[in-house]
């Protein structure tokens, strides 16, 4: 492992993720009440033993940043570290990132002389365990020039994804990105699942890429350098078929990319459920985070069902189900929340304002998302009845029927939504 370079890339503007990445990049985003999507790739590695590790990024990067320096200070006397590499203008170029491959190709002027014989390609904004000394040691015993970590996936899945083509030993023959229904039936036809044993099957019928990829050294300067290519998925991988030998890596446990409201929503409340394919519970590969040293939560007759509650929380005969509460989250008399996001708040509210902060009284929230930092009147109903899809009011978001309260913002006293 100490061979291995690993490179997370912190993706572009966000705009699916608006209203929550307004402030921050995608890898900040917070999640599970206490942690930031970083976190999951950044332990994924630590549990490997892969300790050089370096962040691009781009926009709004100031709070990924913080959390990345707070977060994760390794060993003094290792050679390992956890690196934040930002975009900038040079002699070479003064463009920003174009895309994954030319975000990796603009930070190579820092990592080539590295003693590294393979890298590691990260997405910031995917929520998954993998072992990466598994996906590692496949790569060098088959011999490969470039591997992807591949997913089954379902019809209505695929066309959002990298359609992967595999032979009987996994090597990759095709790739698709994003393809049509009508191509994915073609795909279906010509049986792309590759080896048995992969998980492809009825039910899972194509296998995709999980954005995750490892290069040898000289073969990813090599297929850079080639052409001007911005995109791992798009273009780097398909040209590379003919000339190099790709290989699929297939994973059977959960992963989801969380690069949309709808898609971040449904992994939070899904860390609720009994069974849930993912939690944070694991005994020995936890997911580390920034530590806060915080109090317990304090509790004071509430019911509370179905739901995750992050330290530091002061709850006041309220109502919580099937939601997720976030760190220092005020929830106020009478209150309740359903099906609910809850992001919690940077600092305890010391002000002694008519609106604190937090879940002000007798609100009723479902469907809701409340990012950091919000002020939620007394008496407001955010439900939406109506059924709205995309809307922007006063104080808060509707993006595919879910509501978005943003980061610092305010719903007045009596908001009916």
């Amino acid at each position: 492992m100490n061979d291995v370079l690993t490179i997370v890339l912190g993706g572009g503007r966000g705009t699916r993720l608006f209203p929550l990445t307004h402030l921050r990049s995608k890898p900040a985003v917070p999640l599970g009440g206490k942690y930031r999507l970083i976190d999951i790739p950044i332990s994924n590695c630590l549990h490997a033993g892969l300790k050089k590790i370096y962040v691009l990024t781009q926009f709004n990067s100031a709070s990924l940043n913080r959390h990345i320096a707070q977060t994760y200070r390794l060993d003094l006397f290792s050679e390992g570290f956890v690196e934040v590499l930002a975009a900038e203008q040079t002699p070479e170029g003064e463009q920003w990132f174009q895309g994954t491959a030319d975000a990796v190709r603009q930070a190579a002027r820092h990592f080539k002389s590295l003693d590294a014989d393979y890298y590691l390609i990260l997405a910031g904004d995917h929520v998954y365990r993998m072992d990466f000394g598994e996906l590692i040691e496949s790569h060098i015993e088959r011999d490969a020039d470039i591997t992807i970590a591949t997913q089954p996936v379902s019809a209505d899945d695929a066309t959002q994804m990298g359609i992967l083509r595999c032979d009987s030993s996994n090597q990759v023959v095709g790739f698709e990105e994003k393809p049509t229904p009508e191509r994915l039936a073609q795909l279906r036809a010509g049986a792309p699942g590759g080896a048995p044993g992969t998980g492809v099957g009825p039910d899972k019928p194509f296998a995709a890429s999980m954005g995750i990829y490892v290069f040898s050294r000289d073969v990813l300067h090599e297929v850079l350098a080639r052409d001007r290519a911005v995109d791992f998925g798009k273009e780097i991988i398909p040209h590379a078929l003919s000339t190099h030998r790709v290989q699929a890596h297939f994973n059977r446990g959960f992963w989801a990319d969380v690069g949309t409201v709808e898609a971040f929503y449904d992994v939070n409340l899904m860390l609720t459920r009994r069974g849930a394919p993912f939690n944070f519970f694991h005994p020995t590969r936890p997911i580390y985070t920034r530590p806060r040293f915080l109090p317990g939560s304090r509790i004071h007759q509430c019911t509370i069902d179905e739901a995750i509650v992050a330290e530091g929380c002061y709850l006041d005969n309220c109502e919580i189900r099937e939601s997720v509460v976030g760190i220092r989250t005020s929830i106020h008399h009478g209150a309740t929340v359903t099906r609910s996001i809850l992001l919690g708040a940077d600092t305890y509210d010391n002000s002694l304002t008519d609106l604190p902060m937090g879940v002000g009284r007798d609100a009723v929230l479902d469907r809701v998302i409340v990012d950091k930092n919000a002020r939620i009147g007394a008496g407001a109903r955010l439900v939406n009845d109506r059924g709205l899809d995309n809307v922007e009011g006063d104080g808060y978001y509707i993006r595919n029927g879910i509501i978005i309260v943003p980061k610092g913002g305010v719903v007045k006293p009596g908001t009916v939504v």
